[in-house]
């Protein structure tokens, strides 16, 4: 148990530097002197009566994960508001738990009073996740009309679906609209290998030499969040 209070007081710390753009000699102490380094950290950088509270939270969150759920199911029986169901469903969704989420989510769909788009796209997410594709495809085409959903994570998983249905020539039209340059690495790479198992290598490599060449310019902090997409891309091309 202490083992894992050092390792999330170290997660919360290095969060802390990345967001707050503290100086980045503070993540080599908290890692390569854990516990008395995040100490140290939390004292000279972080610590006053305002944080505590944020600080414990954080902590209790990464620690027990389902606290939060309990919380927010609570906190719905006490006011059922559009809101607080909404919170639960995220809350579980985060967790993994994907019934669940969709319960909620789908409950909260019905009020027709709120924007549901972002309802939908969690429902999308969630149904892939389930390899519920039907599901997937369906709630895909109520998000098709609004104008957030061209070249959206969303379109993308919906694609994902079709092709999951057999829907091929469908999938590649939605597949395709996520190819943009300098990010969406990981649906790129994803994209290539669609590519190469419908025997299109050419389309494949193509997409790969672009991830590859835009890594080059990467930052830092973007060569380490993608670093394993782009381990990946180098490996494909040396295979194809």
């Amino acid at each position: 148990m202490f083992t894992y209070l050092i390792v999330a007081l170290q997660a919360f710390c290095i969060y802390h530097v990345i967001k707050n753009r503290n100086q980045y000699f503070w993540i080599f102490i908290i890692i390569f002197i854990p516990a008395i380094g995040s100490i140290i950290y939390l004292i000279t950088q972080v610590y006053n009566k305002r944080d505590a509270s944020i600080i414990k939270e954080n902590l209790t969150s990464v620690l027990i994960p389902t606290k939060k759920v309990k919380d927010l199911e609570k906190k719905l029986q006490f006011a059922e508001t559009f809101q607080n169901r909404l919170d639960l469903a995220d809350a579980f969704f985060e967790i993994k738990d994907y019934q669940n989420a969709i319960i909620h989510y789908e409950v909260a769909l019905k009020d027709e009073s709120q924007n549901n788009y972002f309802i939908l796209e969690k429902l999308v997410a969630a149904y892939y996740n389930l390899e519920d594709y039907d599901n997937t495809i369906s709630y895909g085409e109520k998000l098709k009309h609004h104008p957030e959903f061209k070249q959206s994570k969303s379109e993308f998983i919906y694609g994902l679906a079709l092709d999951k249905t057999g829907q091929t020539e469908a999938a590649e039209k939605h597949l395709r609209a996520i190819d943009q340059r300098y990010s969406n690495y990981s649906e790129r790479l994803v994209l290539a290998k669609f590519f190469i198992e419908k025997d299109k290598v050419e389309e494949a490599k193509a997409i790969l030499n672009e991830i590859f060449v835009e890594s080059q310019h990467m930052t830092k902090p973007n060569k380490r969040k993608y670093g394993t997409t782009i381990n990946e891309v180098e490996k494909l091309l040396k295979r194809l």
